[in-house]
């Protein structure tokens, strides 16, 4: 008899980087509404109180965590802490990033070192020290990165950025290479342009209407449309997924420039 795939998440403790607003909150909200026991991890501590108050009004489970992804010691308490409050850690979601936007001339190597360091050097860090965590207990497990449309193609102003979301995708292949024989899946979720808090004034903008245009569905994205890919990556139906990248971007990334 035929077996319909399993997308549950019910049996999953993760945590989520960067969860404090954003793109990384709504992660953590699905997951958490899922069933599964989230982690929300992020510098800002009060803003992820707030978030995980309100995940528990709706039923889900959850644990504001302290973590700075460029910090060892600080990812190293962050998985212990999760791990003792909530279970055996199962999923993190590799989410954490920052972006400066300035022409390539007026970039200081100050903002390329904040940028790199978080968003390709912390998720290195991240999946490192989550892999060595479950490898040490003898379980497998999910690392799911968040890259981007910019993983693929470039715009100005973003230099680091591009660089460190690019070095993403490749990192993601190579630790999917390298965890596969322990039985930890690694794989990317691509967004395009996705409408946050951070960047709303910009994408409904004359020049952000104009941009949606070049998608070709005619839309820049909503988190919302980042919660199936998400799901599928962190349950039992993607089984024999590893070191893919799950583009949600309306087409951008395969639309002429």
């Amino acid at each position: 008899m035929t077996e319909l795939p399993n997308f549950s998440v019910a049996d999953q403790v993760a945590l989520v980087t960067g969860a404090s607003s954003g793109i990384g909150l709504y992660l953590a909200e699905v997951l958490a509404l899922a069933g599964a026991q989230v982690a929300l991890a992020a510098r800002r501590v009060d803003r992820l109180e707030a978030a995980c108050a309100a995940i528990r009004e709706r039923g889900g489970v959850c644990l504001p965590v302290a973590l700075d992804v460029t910090s060892r010691d600080s990812i190293v308490a962050a998985l212990e802490t999760t791990e003792s409050q909530l279970g055996p850690l199962s999923v993190m979601v590799n989410n954490a990033g920052v972006v400066v936007s300035k022409p390539f001339f007026e970039h200081t190597e100050e903002d390329w070192d904040h940028v790199v360091d978080t968003n390709l050097k912390g998720a290195w860090l991240m999946a490192r020290e989550f892999a060595h965590h479950l490898v040490g207990r003898k379980r497998g497990g999910r690392v799911i990165n968040i890259a981007s449309v910019l993983s693929f193609r470039t715009i100005a102003r973003v230099p680091s950025y591009l660089a460190a979301k690019a070095g993403l995708l490749h990192l993601n292949g190579a630790m999917a290479m390298e965890l596969a024989r322990y039985g930890i899946l690694v794989n990317a979720i691509a967004p395009g342009y996705v409408v946050t808090d951070f960047n709303r004034d910009f994408l409904e903008s004359e020049a952000g209407l104009k941009l949606a245009t070049r998608v070709p569905m005619k839309r820049v994205g909503q988190v919302e449309d980042l919660g199936g890919a998400l799901l599928f990556l962190a349950s039992p139906a993607s089984a024999y997924v590893t070191g893919a990248c799950i583009s949600v971007d309306g087409g951008h990334g395969v639309a002429a420039i």
